[in-house]
């Protein structure tokens, strides 16, 4: 039952979700979430291997 409450809750602020903002309540919390995406707070994980992957393509590590 508790999940069912969160899938229908923003990630936000926890109000129940509107349709046009799904999955926020509100542009406002939509807007919150966008930021905390351009500013950094979210990342992606990255592994190291991934790291080393785009090294060698940039040309910064060449293979022996």
């Amino acid at each position: 039952m508790l999940d069912a409450r969160r899938r229908n809750a923003c990630p936000i602020c926890g109000k129940p979700i509107v349709a046009e903002f799904r999955p926020f309540c509100s542009r406002r919390c939509a807007d919150v979430d966008l930021n905390s995406w351009l500013t950094g707070v979210y990342a992606v994980p990255v592994t190291e291997d991934e790291e080393e992957d785009e090294q060698r393509e940039e040309g910064g590590d060449k293979p022996n």
